[in-house]
């Protein structure tokens, strides 16, 4: 499957309308990033990822990436120290387990918005948005083909 095939554009909106929605309440930034395929481990390509679109750079450290394969279907979640020190050991993955269970029913879009939005309700509660520092990061999907 291409990338361009996983989302649709409408769902790749309603994505971005997730994510402003999760980030509204919150300091965190949270970031989608697809890509056909990988040659690696999906965290460890997460991490490359993450500090490409230099997640790595937030003032709270607070920046989380959902990251796919497309082609491979792996799919990993990652944040950064700063919520990775507060959030419960469980938490990345019962959040990567909401995804997967609607990946499995072939709702891409729906997964991911679950996650992001359950992901923004723990951002807001440890990281409640300060207004000091605007969106650091951008909300559109990234794709590598």
């Amino acid at each position: 499957m291409e990338v361009e095939q996983f989302l649709s554009k409408e769902e790749e909106q309603n994505l971005i309308k997730a994510i402003r929605e999760a980030e509204n309440n919150t300091s965190g930034e949270i970031r989608v990033h697809l890509e056909k395929s990988l040659d690696q481990d999906a965290i460890k390509r997460a991490e490359e990822v993450f500090h490409q679109l230099e997640m790595d750079q937030t003032i709270y450290k607070n920046g989380v990436l959902f990251y796919v394969a497309v082609d491979d279907h792996k799919f990993a979640i990652i944040g950064d120290e700063g919520i990775d020190k507060v959030v419960p050991d469980d938490f990345w993955e019962s959040i990567k387990n909401e995804v997967i269970t609607e990946f499995v029913k072939n709702n891409h879009a729906k997964g991911l918005a679950l996650g992001i939005l359950h992901c923004g309700e723990k951002l807001k509660e440890f990281f409640p948005n300060d207004d000091k520092k605007g969106n650091e990061l951008s909300d559109e999907i990234s794709k590598r083909h």
